[in-house]
């Protein structure tokens, strides 16, 4: 199991600084292929699916868990294909919490 898709994300407090892309890189490695920094402000992924249903359950699932962490992200589904992007609006950056969600997708999208 990756480290980051064990723990859980914590509420960020507005004092806190975005992490600086030397803090982002090695946390970028440990989600694998896929993920991309934007702007070092958010992490952005595609996901492929066979289909719109699979897609659509995918968008389901990552809802689910996002309510659970209590961290969302802006999410769009197309056929075939789910859009997920992640960062800490109170700080308008990258927080740890924002690599633990992204690792958390991984896991929940299906085995190719």
């Amino acid at each position: 199991m990756n480290d980051l898709a064990a723990k859980d994300c914590v509420p960020c407090k507005s004092d806190v600084p975005p992490l600086g892309i030397a803090d982002v890189l090695p946390l970028l490695d440990q989600l694998g292929e896929g993920w991309e920094v934007v702007d070092n402000h958010h992490l952005a992924r595609m996901y492929s699916f066979k289909n719109f249903a699979d897609a659509l359950a995918f968008v389901n699932r990552v809802g689910e868990m996002a309510e659970t962490q209590g961290h969302h992200p802006d999410l769009s589904l197309a056929w075939g294909k789910v859009g997920v992007e992640i960062w800490t609006h109170k700080i308008d950056g990258l927080h740890e919490s924002d690599f633990i969600f992204a690792a958390k997708c991984n896991q929940l999208y299906p085995a190719r």
